[in-house]
C-alpha cells in the first residue's frame, strides 16, 4: 500500500490491540509495514532515534517500548518465536516523528498518534476535576451542543415550540429509560423553573 489514498485513519486503528492491562497499544512489526518500511533493520533505527528521545525527556523508555516475543506461523503447520516490541500511543507518536518525513504516510501518522495523544492529555486532566468541576464542564458544552442540534431539527421540519418540546422529550425518553421531562422533574423533585440538565451528575 504505497499509495496515501488507501490510508486513513482507520489503517492505525486497525493494528491497534488492548493489552493484559486493557491499555492500548501497537506492535512494531505490525507497524513497520504501515508505515512502508520493507525491512525492519532499517525500521528498527528509527525505534532506537524514538527510545532517545523518549529518553532525553526523562521518560522511562521501558514504559512505553515493551519487549515481547510472539509465535508466527511457519508453512507446514511449524511455528517460530520472533522478538517485538509493545508501541503504547507515545511510543508512536515519537516514532513517526523520527520517521522519514518525505511519506505521505508518515505526514498521516504524525497527525494521527498527536490527535490520540492530545485526546489523552484532556482526559486525564478532566479526570482530576472534582464531581461538580466535571458537571459545570459538561454542561458548558451541552449548551453549545443544543444550539447545534436546535438548528438539525429545524433543517429536518421541527419548527414549533410545540414541535420542539416533543422532540427534546423524546431525548430525554432515550437518556432516562422512557421517562419524560414531567416524570424527570418528578423524580428529582425539581421546581417546573428549574433545568434537568443542571441538576444532572457528571456521568
Amino acid at each position: 500500500m504505497s499509495n496515501i489514498e488507501k490510508y486513513s485513519f482507520k489503517t492505525f486503528d486497525e493494528i491497534k490491540h488492548i493489552n493484559e492491562y486493557g491499555v492500548e497499544c501497537w506492535l512494531a512489526r505490525e507497524l513497520a509495514p504501515v508505515l512502508e518500511y520493507a525491512r525492519w533493520e532499517n525500521f528498527h533505527k528509527v525505534l532506537e532515534k524514538a527510545k532517545e528521545a523518549c529518553e532525553n525527556s526523562n521518560v522511562n523508555v521501558k514504559d512505553h517500548f515493551r519487549d515481547v516475543t510472539k509465535m508466527i506461523k511457519l508453512p507446514k503447520g511449524a511455528q517460530r518465536r520472533i522478538e517485538d516490541i509493545e508501541l503504547s500511543r507515545y511510543a508512536c507518536y515519537l516514532i513517526v516523528q523520527n520517521a522519514d518525513p518525505r511519506k505521505k504516510i508518515i505526514a498521516l501518522g504524525q497527525t494521527y498518534f498527536a490527535i490520540q495523544t492530545r485526546r489523552q492529555e484532556l482526559q486525564d486532566e478532566f479526570d482530576e476535576l472534582d464531581e461538580n468541576t466535571k458537571r459545570l464542564t459538561i454542561r458548558r458544552e451541552i449548551r453549545e451542543h443544543n444550539k447545534s442540534l436546535a438548528e438539525a431539527a429545524q433543517m429536518a421540519g421541527i419548527e414549533t415550540p410545540q414541535e420542539y418540546a416533543v422532540f427534546q422529550n423524546k431525548g430525554y425518553q432515550g437518556l432516562y429509560g422512557g421517562l419524560g421531562v414531567k416524570e424527570i422533574h418528578r423524580r428529582k423533585k425539581l421546581k417546573k423553573n428549574q433545568k434537568i440538565l443542571d441538576h444532572m451528575g457528571s456521568t
